[in-house]
């Protein structure tokens, strides 16, 4: 089968398109067709080399690249009951330290990694799902604010920070979203309360205009850091959605990066909520597998709206 691997980091030139043997699902595990792979920012820090050289990632000779997976499954190993030939799943790949990632024709993942694929969708937009829609969940359940509380999402019109808006709505939050200026009419479809636009010089400032005292709570989605802090009250929460980007804990806010896990039940919920409309599956482009480099280029060019697929 054919599978994007890389042999050395660098930039999108150093990906390339191998072929390899069919991997076999152990214990435990699922085989799954590939239908499309989300290409996310994660994949262009472990290709560039950022995620080994922080220490994140063991020395190796080649390294899979691609975390979310939409597709069928093909192959099933022994212990498995909860997923049937021919199914269509979801997935995520949280392991950086595998031959093979998403970007190929079949990937296994264990089976606790998967979920049914949400009813109604496309293959191409449910594999929008697993990554972004795990790291909102687990960012909103790190906050663990009650109802009726304040959030300010930043980078709120993007594939992490549009379901943080709307799972936050869903949990009774009030939400209020960082974005661009033409964003406003998107991010409050999503269900913010409260828009500011991301040019403000003083995003705390701004924030607090609108929520005097500061928010209960801060999703930073875009990873501005104690920019986004000093809207936060005192003693409030905040949490970081990239490796290193949380900042000191200052007035007794309480601080935490997302470490994002694969959880199959959570993503089924997930799953269910986007059968059901409440969440919304943003497809920007879908690419060739052989066009994964020409991928990477447009995510690390920005402006996207939606998440670019690989389809094999």
């Amino acid at each position: 089968m054919r599978a994007v691997v890389v042999r050395e980091f660098g930039g999108p030139e150093v990906l390339e398109l191998v072929e390899v043997a069919l991997p076999r699902p152990g214990r435990g595990q699922v085989r799954v067709r590939v239908a499309a792979a989300g290409v996310n920012p994660v994949d262009a820090v472990t290709r560039s080399g950022v995620l080994a050289g922080a220490g994140l990632m063991a020395p190796r000779a080649v390294t899979g690249i691609g975390w979310d997976v939409a597709g069928t499954v093909d192959a099933v190993g022994p212990e498995v009951t909860q997923f049937s030939l021919g199914q269509r799943v979801v997935g995520l790949r949280d392991r950086l330290d595998t031959d093979l990632g998403t970007y190929a024709e079949h990937v296994v993942l264990d089976a606790d990694a998967l979920a049914p694929a949400p009813a109604g969708a496309t293959l191409a937009q449910a594999a929008t799902l697993p990554l972004n829609g795990l790291t909102a969940l687990q960012a909103l359940d790190l906050l663990d604010l009650p109802a009726g509380s304040t959030v300010l999402v930043t980078g709120a019109a993007g594939g992490v920070g549009g379901f943080a808006v709307e799972l936050a709505a869903l949990r009774g939050l009030r939400v209020v979203a960082l974005a661009g200026q033409d964003d406003e009419p998107l991010v409050r479809d999503l269900g913010a309360e409260w828009f500011v636009p991301r040019t403000a010089p003083d995003v705390a400032a701004a924030v607090r205009e609108s929520v005097p005292g500061g928010v209960d709570g801060a999703v930073d989605a875009a990873l501005l850091g104690v920019r986004a802090l000093g809207a936060v009250r005192g003693r409030g929460a905040f949490v970081a959605v990239a490796a290193g980007s949380a900042p000191v804990p200052l007035r007794g806010i309480r601080v935490a990066n997302v470490w994002i896990t694969a959880d199959g039940p959570a993503l089924a919920r997930l799953s269910g909520l986007a059968a059901d409309g409440r969440l919304t599956l943003r497809v920007a482009d879908t690419l060739p597998l052989a066009d994964a480099a020409d991928a990477h280029r447009r995510l690390e060019a920005g402006g996207l709206r939606g998440r670019l697929l690989l389809t094999p």
